[in-house]
């Protein structure tokens, strides 16, 4: 029998390959031909980093999460293990205590931030290093695993993207249709080109209001996240958005201010009350959504977890059959 995955995003694609690896016949329906902006997760920062989402997550999503970084590697996706460098400007040093004893990681002065980022140099005297993290290039990831599975045999057609039947839906916050409780947070990024500035892991700049992310792409271009917003709205970034992220930028390292805006880019991601993820059966479809702000951290458990409960009967542990 075909497995039907409903959705080409990171989600249906990391299910796609969790049951072909299987032996699996899957079948890929999306509304579009290929990986691209129509996706959530081709906005995504593609941080693979359990420990620090874990300042503000749940412990699931450090457990489950820590599953990632091996996974992505072993489809073939280019992983970058130099973990994670979080800092504070001076003013925002209670941030970063804060921070520090919520999350563990090797405590760093002025002259461990110089050694690990020397472009950083000057600029912070402490810093926390979270050495196991990692990171990844989304788009390019999307669109190798979406090659390698059509190599292996999974179909992929373009067509109405809604879970009839016997599903597999994985179609984010479009699922609104089926899960009442789903919700939309808004996110919006910058992609910069900034040759002038060497920076060669996610650094996280802490900000009472304004946190920031800086995750490199290579090649000078830096990827600059995210706002969070309580709205479903899908348009164009606000302006205070991106004045946001770009002074943020300019306070990590003033290079930033030479850079060229590349790209803005805004999505709202799929998410439940508590931020949790559910695999949730209605009765021939399986719902897998509410990765939120975790896609390409948390859909390789999750497309473990349905692979397990299709073909060895396993129940998720993020399961719930009962909800409406």
């Amino acid at each position: 029998m075909t497995q039907r995955v409903i959705g080409g995003g990171v989600m249906g694609l990391a299910v796609a390959a969790e049951l072909s690896s299987r032996g699996r016949a899957v079948t890929v329906v999306d509304r579009r031909a290929g990986a691209g902006p129509h996706h959530c997760s081709w906005w995504a920062g593609g941080m693979l980093a359990p420990d620090c989402e874990g300042e503000t997550a749940e412990a699931p999503v450090v457990r489950l999460g820590r599953e990632a970084a091996g996974w992505w590697a072993r489809q073939g996706a280019q992983v970058t293990q130099r973990g994670t460098l979080v800092v504070a400007l001076g003013r925002d040093r209670a941030e970063l205590g804060r921070f520090g004893r919520r999350v563990a990681g090797v405590t760093l002065d002025a002259e461990g931030v110089a050694a690990l980022e020397p472009d950083l140099a000057g600029r912070f005297d402490r810093g926390l290093h979270v050495e196991t993290e990692a990171h990844l290039d989304p788009r390019a990831t999307l669109a190798g695993l979406r090659d390698r599975l059509a190599a292996r045999g999974v179909v992929f057609e373009t067509g109405e993207a809604r879970a009839r039947g016997a599903a597999i839906d994985c179609r984010g916050l479009a699922a609104r249709d089926a899960l009442s409780d789903l919700r939309g947070v808004r996110g919006e990024m910058l992609v910069l080109r900034a040759p002038e500035v060497a920076i060669t892991r996610p650094v996280r700049l802490l900000h009472p209001r304004h946190p920031l992310y800086v995750v490199p792409r290579g090649d000078g271009l830096y990827m600059l996240g995210a706002t969070q917003i309580e709205s479903e709205g899908r348009g164009p970034a606000s302006a205070r958005a991106v004045l946001e992220l770009l002074s943020a930028a300019y306070a990590l390292h003033p290079a930033f201010g030479e850079a060229e805006v590349l790209e803005i880019g805004a999505d709202a991601r799929p998410a439940f009350p508590d931020h949790l993820p559910r695999i949730r059966r209605r009765g021939e479809t399986i719902h897998v959504n509410g990765l939120f702000r975790h896609g390409f951290l948390l859909a390789p458990a999750m497309a473990r977890m349905v692979a397990a409960w299709l073909c060895d009967g396993i129940r998720p542990e993020v399961c719930d059959e009962d909800h409406g």
